[in-house]
């Protein structure tokens, strides 16, 4: 496997940070997953552009233009021969000091990883999903905003720990006032007749490239879509649940702490928008070729 590594592609083996990189001492950078389709890089401008805007957000310059970081991965693609998988951008603060300061750090470091992945089991898209929700509470939006995909993710990582303890997959993470964020690594929609909501940013939710996707393609079948404060109230009595992710796509929700959702199932319109969006994936994106 070759690594992109600070302008380099190199082994894997020979792909290492220094242990003073700030990325790892404290968590300080940003990073970004896209998929390849067929040799079709999904949406790779607007995970690039979300990429810039959160490195803008936390005063880190990644020292490459958005065109340069497309060419970057484009080229890692061709080197590992990748036509279908899963693309991370790692920026880092670099190599400096074990105080905060970010300044001392000389350069960012940017690492483009391209590897398979599988996130759930095909059974699930089929049958439907059942999480749980997590007592861990999501971070603060007053203390950062979560539409920065920072690589301080311990949040959702202990959230991701109560769901796997509890049997489970994937959990609903509430902020501070109760109200729903997201799941731990994916944003969470609601059909309630013929409306569509999620919840706001504001709320604790990534601002979700396949969110976004999602919400366009639903309007283009005639639903009504909303970006609503929710509770549980409004998961329990929805007719349908599905959550949205680069990695996990569309994918159904049929109980939340073991209460059925609907009838159980996934419901006609999570199984439309699961069709759309992977024929959308197919036909929109940058070829590697």
């Amino acid at each position: 496997m070759k690594i992109y590594l600070d302008g380099k592609l190199v082994e894997e083996k020979d792909a290492v940070v220094s242990v003073f990189d700030h990325g790892l001492l404290y968590g300080d950078g940003v990073f970004e997953g896209t998929r390849v389709y067929d040799g079709n890089i999904a949406f790779l401008e607007e995970h690039l552009g979300r990429l810039l805007d959160s490195a803008k957000v936390i005063a880190l310059d990644i020292g490459m233009t958005q065109e340069e970081l497309i060419a970057a991965t484009v080229e890692t693609c061709k080197a590992n021969g990748i036509e279908n998988g899963y693309i991370r951008h790692v920026v880092t603060r670099g190599s400096g000091t074990l105080g905060l300061n970010p300044y001392l750090c000389k350069k960012a470091s940017v690492i483009i990883i391209v590897a398979d992945i599988q996130l759930y089991p095909q059974e699930l898209y089929e049958n439907g999903m059942r999480i749980i929700t997590a007592g861990t509470i999501r971070n603060m939006s007053e203390a950062l905003n979560p539409r920065v995909k920072s690589l301080n993710y311990l949040n959702n990582v202990m959230a991701k720990i109560e769901a796997i303890n509890a049997g489970v997959m994937e959990c609903l993470m509430l902020n501070s006032q109760g109200y729903v964020a997201e799941a731990s690594g994916d944003n969470v929609f609601v059909v309630k007749g013929n409306k569509l909501i999620t919840p706001p940013t504001w709320c604790g939710a990534l601002e979700g490239i396949t969110r976004e996707k999602v919400m366009e393609l639903a309007r283009e079948m005639g639903l009504e879509v909303s970006k609503t404060v929710m509770t549980r109230y409004e998961i329990w009595t929805a007719d349908e649940v599905f959550l949205t992710g680069t990695a996990a796509e569309v994918i159904p929700v049929i109980e939340l702490d073991k209460r059925p959702i609907g009838d159980g199932k996934p419901g006609p319109v999570t199984l439309k928008l699961i069709d759309a969006y992977r024929k959308l994936v197919a036909d929109d994106g940058i070829r590697v070729a």
